[in-house]
Protein backbone atom coordinates (compact mmCIF):
# COMPACT_ATOMS: atom_id res chain seq x y z
CA UNK A 1 0.00 0.00 0.00
CA UNK A 2 2.86 2.38 0.79
CA UNK A 3 4.51 1.77 -2.60
CA UNK A 4 1.21 2.46 -4.39
CA UNK A 5 0.50 5.65 -2.40
CA UNK A 6 3.96 7.05 -3.10
CA UNK A 7 3.78 6.07 -6.78
CA UNK A 8 0.43 7.83 -7.09
CA UNK A 9 1.82 10.98 -5.48
CA UNK A 10 4.80 11.02 -7.87
CA UNK A 11 2.64 10.65 -11.01
CA UNK A 12 0.27 13.39 -9.86
CA UNK A 13 3.20 15.71 -9.15
CA UNK A 14 4.61 15.05 -12.62
CA UNK A 15 1.21 15.80 -14.13
CA UNK A 16 1.23 19.25 -12.51
CA UNK A 17 4.34 20.37 -14.35
CA UNK A 18 4.06 22.84 -17.21
CA UNK A 19 5.92 20.51 -19.58
CA UNK A 20 3.91 17.35 -18.79
CA UNK A 21 2.30 17.12 -22.25
CA UNK A 22 5.06 15.12 -23.94
CA UNK A 23 5.22 12.63 -21.08
CA UNK A 24 1.44 12.29 -21.13
CA UNK A 25 1.64 11.58 -24.85
CA UNK A 26 4.09 8.72 -24.37
CA UNK A 27 2.02 7.28 -21.52
CA UNK A 28 -1.13 7.37 -23.67
CA UNK A 29 0.50 5.00 -26.20
CA UNK A 30 2.44 2.91 -23.69
CA UNK A 31 2.27 -0.83 -23.10
CA UNK A 32 2.97 -0.33 -19.41
CA UNK A 33 4.52 1.86 -16.74
CA UNK A 34 6.93 1.21 -13.88
CA UNK A 35 6.98 3.83 -11.12
CA UNK A 36 9.81 4.07 -8.58
CA UNK A 37 8.79 6.88 -6.22
CA UNK A 38 11.86 7.00 -3.97
CA UNK A 39 15.15 6.17 -5.63
CA UNK A 40 18.00 7.05 -3.26
CA UNK A 41 21.69 7.91 -3.57
CA UNK A 42 21.49 9.13 -7.16
CA UNK A 43 24.25 11.71 -6.73
CA UNK A 44 26.87 12.73 -9.26
CA UNK A 45 25.95 10.08 -11.81
CA UNK A 46 27.53 7.21 -9.87
CA UNK A 47 26.16 3.75 -9.13
CA UNK A 48 24.59 2.59 -5.88
CA UNK A 49 20.99 3.59 -6.41
CA UNK A 50 18.14 1.51 -5.07
CA UNK A 51 14.38 1.74 -4.90
CA UNK A 52 11.08 -0.14 -4.88
CA UNK A 53 8.61 0.15 -7.73
CA UNK A 54 5.14 -0.67 -9.02
CA UNK A 55 4.52 -1.96 -12.57
CA UNK A 56 1.22 -1.70 -14.43
CA UNK A 57 0.28 -3.06 -17.87
CA UNK A 58 -1.95 -1.07 -20.22
CA UNK A 59 -4.45 -3.05 -22.30
CA UNK A 60 -5.42 -2.31 -25.90
CA UNK A 61 -8.76 -0.91 -24.79
CA UNK A 62 -7.08 1.57 -22.46
CA UNK A 63 -7.78 -0.29 -19.21
CA UNK A 64 -5.00 -1.35 -16.84
CA UNK A 65 -3.83 -4.66 -15.39
CA UNK A 66 -1.68 -5.42 -12.38
CA UNK A 67 0.15 -4.44 -10.32
CA UNK A 68 3.39 -6.32 -10.06
CA UNK A 69 6.10 -5.07 -7.71
CA UNK A 70 9.79 -4.73 -8.51
CA UNK A 71 13.03 -3.35 -7.10
CA UNK A 72 15.81 -1.50 -8.92
CA UNK A 73 19.44 -1.66 -7.84
CA UNK A 74 22.65 -0.07 -9.12
CA UNK A 75 23.32 1.53 -12.46
CA UNK A 76 24.19 5.06 -13.48
CA UNK A 77 21.66 7.87 -13.85
CA UNK A 78 22.73 10.51 -16.34
CA UNK A 79 22.00 14.19 -15.70
CA UNK A 80 21.33 13.66 -12.00
CA UNK A 81 23.94 15.63 -10.02
CA UNK A 82 23.93 16.03 -6.28
CA UNK A 83 20.45 14.59 -5.76
CA UNK A 84 19.87 12.21 -2.85
CA UNK A 85 16.29 11.21 -3.59
CA UNK A 86 14.73 10.86 -7.03
CA UNK A 87 11.37 9.71 -8.37
CA UNK A 88 11.71 7.57 -11.49
CA UNK A 89 9.10 6.54 -14.07
CA UNK A 90 9.79 4.05 -16.85
CA UNK A 91 7.33 4.24 -19.74
CA UNK A 92 7.29 0.84 -21.49
CA UNK A 93 6.67 1.48 -25.17
CA UNK A 94 6.49 -1.92 -26.89
CA UNK A 95 6.06 -5.66 -26.40
CA UNK A 96 9.82 -6.19 -26.20
CA UNK A 97 10.04 -3.82 -23.26
CA UNK A 98 7.00 -5.36 -21.59
CA UNK A 99 8.36 -8.90 -21.86
CA UNK A 100 11.26 -8.17 -19.53
CA UNK A 101 8.81 -7.16 -16.80
CA UNK A 102 6.71 -10.31 -17.24
CA UNK A 103 9.54 -12.83 -17.62
CA UNK A 104 9.93 -13.43 -13.89
CA UNK A 105 13.72 -13.03 -13.94
CA UNK A 106 16.10 -10.23 -13.09
CA UNK A 107 17.20 -8.12 -16.04
CA UNK A 108 19.62 -5.28 -16.62
CA UNK A 109 18.46 -2.11 -18.29
CA UNK A 110 20.41 -1.47 -21.47
CA UNK A 111 21.33 -5.13 -21.99
CA UNK A 112 19.32 -5.88 -25.14
CA UNK A 113 16.56 -3.48 -24.08
CA UNK A 114 16.89 0.10 -25.32
CA UNK A 115 16.31 2.66 -22.60
CA UNK A 116 16.32 6.34 -23.56
CA UNK A 117 15.61 9.62 -21.84
CA UNK A 118 11.94 10.40 -22.38
CA UNK A 119 11.01 13.42 -24.47
CA UNK A 120 10.21 16.52 -22.43
CA UNK A 121 8.94 19.97 -23.25
CA UNK A 122 5.67 21.48 -24.32
CA UNK A 123 5.70 19.81 -27.74
CA UNK A 124 3.59 16.70 -27.10
CA UNK A 125 4.27 15.50 -30.64
CA UNK A 126 7.77 14.53 -29.55
CA UNK A 127 6.28 11.60 -27.68
CA UNK A 128 4.65 10.09 -30.76
CA UNK A 129 7.48 10.84 -33.16
CA UNK A 130 10.15 9.29 -30.96
CA UNK A 131 8.38 6.45 -29.20
CA UNK A 132 9.53 3.69 -31.57
CA UNK A 133 13.20 4.53 -30.96
CA UNK A 134 13.40 2.88 -27.54
CA UNK A 135 11.61 0.06 -25.73
CA UNK A 136 11.56 2.11 -22.53
CA UNK A 137 11.56 5.84 -21.85
CA UNK A 138 12.83 7.08 -18.49
CA UNK A 139 11.69 10.17 -16.61
CA UNK A 140 12.90 11.52 -13.31
CA UNK A 141 11.67 14.13 -10.89
CA UNK A 142 13.22 15.82 -7.88
CA UNK A 143 12.45 19.03 -6.01
CA UNK A 144 9.54 20.04 -8.20
CA UNK A 145 11.08 19.57 -11.64
CA UNK A 146 11.49 16.62 -13.95
CA UNK A 147 13.63 15.72 -16.93
CA UNK A 148 14.22 12.80 -19.21
CA UNK A 149 17.26 10.86 -18.00
CA UNK A 150 19.43 8.01 -19.19
CA UNK A 151 19.90 4.85 -17.13
CA UNK A 152 22.64 2.30 -17.69
CA UNK A 153 23.33 -0.97 -15.94
CA UNK A 154 20.54 -0.88 -13.36
CA UNK A 155 19.10 -4.30 -12.47
CA UNK A 156 15.37 -4.80 -11.97
CA UNK A 157 14.15 -7.70 -9.84
CA UNK A 158 10.65 -9.00 -9.15
CA UNK A 159 9.58 -8.29 -5.56
CA UNK A 160 7.87 -11.59 -4.91
CA UNK A 161 7.12 -10.80 -1.27
CA UNK A 162 5.20 -7.66 -2.24
CA UNK A 163 3.35 -9.53 -5.00
CA UNK A 164 2.33 -12.19 -2.49
CA UNK A 165 1.19 -9.56 0.01
CA UNK A 166 -0.93 -7.72 -2.57
CA UNK A 167 -2.50 -10.76 -4.25
CA UNK A 168 -2.76 -12.81 -1.02
CA UNK A 169 -0.88 -15.70 -2.60
CA UNK A 170 2.31 -16.40 -4.50
CA UNK A 171 1.88 -14.62 -7.85
CA UNK A 172 4.43 -14.36 -10.64
CA UNK A 173 4.83 -11.09 -12.54
CA UNK A 174 3.21 -12.37 -15.74
CA UNK A 175 0.11 -13.52 -13.89
CA UNK A 176 -0.10 -10.30 -11.86
CA UNK A 177 0.13 -8.13 -14.98
CA UNK A 178 -2.61 -10.08 -16.73
CA UNK A 179 -5.19 -9.52 -13.98
CA UNK A 180 -7.55 -6.53 -14.19
CA UNK A 181 -6.59 -3.68 -11.90
CA UNK A 182 -9.86 -3.34 -10.03
CA UNK A 183 -8.79 -3.27 -6.38
CA UNK A 184 -9.62 -0.12 -4.40
CA UNK A 185 -5.95 -0.03 -3.43
CA UNK A 186 -4.74 0.41 -7.02
CA UNK A 187 -7.47 2.63 -8.49
CA UNK A 188 -5.88 5.90 -7.23
CA UNK A 189 -2.75 5.13 -9.27
CA UNK A 190 -4.85 4.44 -12.37
CA UNK A 191 -6.65 7.73 -11.82
CA UNK A 192 -3.28 9.47 -11.63
CA UNK A 193 -2.26 7.94 -14.98
CA UNK A 194 -5.47 9.30 -16.49
CA UNK A 195 -4.67 12.79 -15.21
CA UNK A 196 -1.22 12.59 -16.82
CA UNK A 197 -2.62 11.30 -20.12
CA UNK A 198 -5.12 14.15 -20.23
CA UNK A 199 -2.17 16.57 -20.34
CA UNK A 200 -1.51 15.34 -23.89
CA UNK A 201 -4.94 16.49 -25.14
Amino acid sequence: AKHIREATALVLEMAKQDDAAAMGHTVRGAKGIAVFPSMIEAGFGIGGQSGEGVVMARNKNGTWSGPSFVSLVGGSFGLQIGIAKVGLVLVINNDNGMRVFTGGKSFKLGAGIDVAAGPVGRDAGMGTDSRAKASIYSYSMSEGAYIGITIKGATINVNRDANKAYWNKKTEAKAALSRPATSKMITPLIAAFKVLIQKAD
